[in-house]
């Protein structure tokens, strides 16, 4: 909405000066409070106009104040090398170096989580000719944080709303939000910036005010100022205190990586290659899976995939996944012996009919609660909780859990109970599925929470398969899934509650005699793969590279030998 314009020149010079001279802010690394890309305003409506501003910057490569010269052997290097922004004097930009100077325990935090995404963001930038400063935006926008959520539902590193994120073909759907996905959100983020810029004649800094703050309301304030014949500047303009610093940010954090040196300043080591390959899966798969087959801990794996919000990928695509250069080999490999059949392992089904053996998620719940009988889980809010870290926590989204509880507005207070989506519980509870059970532990993953004639609850344990509980219980396979209606190609959800049961003349079996595990060594036979070791004896393929550490069991040959942990009726 435009301001009355007969407001006098003076009260808007007043104006113009307390803004310039405001106090510093908190923290300017925090996450975007004003709504960043404001998808209501006329972006897509308005044609190109021509900027009068008669102070417009307009620049190269060359005009930018320190260049990397040398031989690009880091990200650094290379970052540097595409600095095309001019290295600029102004009080705004002195107040937010001087806070990250003040905070090198942060800058340092900032290089190790942007380390698997920085060449990515590299590659686009260089592709669509974009100064190289704008591949430190996520600094700003996100703290290099792909699940951070802001209070307008921004979401990413780039942080998108919705609105916008779909404008650049970012899906949303219950199962993946690609605001979150590491190569779909760079894609979108980079061309609407260079976007902006053409929009705006070449003027990066009204372009990235304008990222920040929408399109609209910055011609709104160049208009305001045309109108009392003002510069029509970034630095001229009367925007409100979060855009006024957003700028200057992003210009301070490209002048202390520029001079490091200078400001004392240590940057890690990030050789200047990639982190990741994007692999084309062709179809749905579990997560916990691919992460298995890419040998990768789960928590690190879904770092680099953060924008599923289940443990399975979208049926409906898109069917990529970033896999670990050091691990595409393998995963390959892998993701080819699987039979088709596997890769989901029914788990749709399996979470549908399981959501109700889940444990209530509250402040004072464990792994071991009794079953809540619903599709939700619950959460108890904890003292100085928000609906963002709430979302965060399941993986699932601010808009999600509105919806779920029927709220107008993302305020939460201490002690109020919200339903959580079972499915993101789930993949909360099955974070660790790559512990390996210890030989002397078989004891206690079989012990039963509830006991009702021959019937025991017996809880799930990680690592635990139909296989293995079977054998302990001296039952088979298919009787526990017909006894609990699932399928025995179901995947077990640690925490979930299953029912045993037994004949009236045969007690269940609950001595560990039957089920301590042993050490075994398997020798590889020709045509043999470590998929195909790790189904022969039910266990994960994480566990075999545990087990055979120091080993290179990667590449196996015929003869070579590996150590395996079995239970001791299963057959060698």
């Amino acid at each position: 909405m435009y301001v009355n314009f007969n407001r006098s020149v003076q009260f808007l010079m007043i104006c113009l000066i307390v803004t310039g001279c405001s106090q510093s802010p908190q923290e300017p690394l925090r996450i975007s409070e004003q709504t960043p890309l404001e998808a209501t305003d006329d972006y897509y409506l308005y044609k190109n106009r021509n900027n009068q501003n008669k102070n417009k910057l307009k620049f190269s490569r060359a005009n930018q104040g320190k260049q990397h010269n040398g031989p690009i052997k880091t990200v650094w290097d290379r970052l540097l090398s595409l600095y095309a922004l001019p290295e600029i004097e102004h009080e705004r930009i002195d107040r937010e170096l001087k806070w990250y100077l003040q905070h090198p325990d942060y800058i340092a935090r900032i290089q190790q989580r942007a380390e698997p995404y920085l060449h990515l963001i590299l590659n686009e930038i260089e592709d669509k000719e974009l100064p190289g400063e704008l591949a430190l935006l996520p600094v700003v926008e996100s703290a290099f944080r792909p699940e951070a959520y802001s209070k307008s539902d921004a979401s990413g590193l780039w942080q998108f709303i919705p609105q916008t994120g779909r404008l650049f073909g970012l899906k949303q759907t219950t199962w993946y939000d690609g605001r979150r996905d590491i190569y779909a959100s760079t894609q979108a983020a980079t061309t609407f910036l260079k976007q902006l810029n053409e929009e705006f004649g070449g003027d990066w800094y009204l372009a990235l005010a304008s990222y920040n703050y929408g399109k609209g309301n910055v011609r709104k304030a160049i208009a305001r100022n045309q109108e009392l014949s003002l510069p029509t500047d970034y630095w001229s303009l009367n925007l409100p205190e979060e855009t006024t610093n957003y700028v200057p940010r992003l210009l301070a954090i490209a002048k202390l990586f520029a001079h490091a040196d200078e400001y004392n300043i240590p940057l890690q080591q990030i050789p200047n290659q990639p982190f990741f390959e994007v692999i084309d899966i062709k179809s749905q798969l579990d997560l916990d899976k691919a992460a298995e087959m890419a040998n990768t801990p789960l928590e690190d794996f879904l770092k680099l995939n953060p924008g599923f919000n289940r443990m399975s990928t979208d049926p409906n695509g898109p069917h990529r996944l970033l896999i670990p250069v050091d691990q595409v080999h393998a995963f390959k490999k892998n993701l080819a012996e699987l039979p088709f059949e596997d890769r989901v392992a029914q788990r749709r089904y399996a979470e549908e009919k399981t959501a109700k053996h889940l444990p209530v998620k509250n402040a004072s719940s464990d792994a071991d609660s009794e079953p809540t009988g619903k599709t939700s889980a619950q959460h108890k809010v904890a003292r100085g909780e928000t609906l963002a870290a709430i979302a965060r926590k399941y993986h699932t989204s601010m808009a999600e859990l509105r919806k779920l509880n029927h709220m107008k507005a993302g305020l939460v207070k201490t002690g109020e109970v919200l339903k959580v989506p079972a499915l993101a519980l789930a993949r909360e509870n099955s974070k660790s599925v790559h512990t390996v059970l210890p030989v002397n532990s078989a004891s206690a993953a079989i012990k039963a929470k509830a006991k009702t004639g021959n019937t025991q609850i017996y809880t799930v344990k990680k690592g635990d398969t139909f296989f293995r509980i079977a054998q302990n219980f001296s039952v088979s396979p298919q009787d526990i899934a017909n006894w609990n209606k699932i399928s025995p190609k179901s995947a077990l959800v640690p925490g979930q509650k299953i029912t045993i049961k037994s004949s009236d003349d045969q007690p269940l079996a609950t001595s560990t005699s039957t089920s301590t595990p042993r050490l075994i060594r398997y020798t590889v036979k020709p045509g043999d793969s470590l998929m195909q070791i790790s189904r022969k004896f039910n266990v994960s393929l994480s566990d075999l590279h545990k087990w055979n550490a120091g080993s290179n069991i990667d590449k196996l040959k015929p003869g070579q030998s590996i150590k395996v942990l079995v239970d001791n009726n299963q057959p060698t």
